[in-house]
């Protein structure tokens, strides 16, 4: 998977012509796999899950970081999300639009109760946590993944939520311009131009950071 940095470095025109992969989470390649989980197919369930299972995870760990938080991890709330698409589905009425959205939506919902969660639970007094058994350079690595995580979760929280998304979505999950669309509800004009100006603000960022 590309990463948030080498996107940066791209030109304008290296941004628009970034390949999509080759994941069925099109509409018309998704909507036949719903479909038939929604009316009780295991085969088709397996296959949804083993669809959304990765896409949901990247998300997740993007919002959240790969860190476990100690109260709850990434994977976790990747986990609970699948968990609530599957719940989901015998409900689930296409009216159009693209099974995505449900899925983000579910996905953003979870994201958002696991830092209240987290909030929460730093705020009341509770027994230490023992700390787990590291190598013999975990703790460097430890330190570099959540001074990175930290860098780019601050970088991320400078934009505005719909641009924060939609970088999420197409650099660190990895979906296509048209994908995100479906997933955030919008037009992939929209996305395309909110992820430009997006990319554009986090190289200002950075050039900031840089000069320092």
């Amino acid at each position: 998977m590309e990463s948030v940095a080498s996107t940066l470095a791209r030109t304008p025109a290296q941004e628009q012509d970034a390949p999509a992969r080759n994941d069925p989470l099109d509409k018309a390649e998704l909507d036949p796999i719903v479909h038939a989980a929604a009316d009780g197919d295991s085969f088709a369930v397996s296959a949804l899950l083993g669809v959304i299972t990765p896409v949901v995870t990247r998300y997740c760990r993007a919002r959240l970081g790969r860190r476990d938080l100690s109260y709850v991890s990434a994977d976790d709330v990747a986990q609970e999300t699948c968990v609530a698409v599957l719940r989901a589905l015998p409900n689930y009425q296409d009216r159009g639009g693209s099974f995505l959205y449900l899925v983000h939506a579910i996905a953003s919902n979870k994201v958002s109760d696991a830092f209240r969660l987290v909030s929460r639970e730093r705020s009341e007094p509770t027994a230490d946590v023992p700390e787990p058994a590291l190598g013999d350079n975990e703790p460097e690595r430890m330190a570099l993944n959540t001074d990175l995580g930290h860098r780019l979760n601050n970088l991320l929280g400078c934009l505005p939520a719909t641009q924060r998304e939609i970088v999420i979505l197409r650099i660190v999950v990895g979906l296509s311009a048209k994908e995100t669309a479906e997933a955030l509800g919008i037009s992939s004009a929209n996305v395309r131009t909110s992820q430009h100006r997006a990319l554009n603000k986090l190289r200002a960022l950075l050039d900031r950071e840089a000069e320092r």
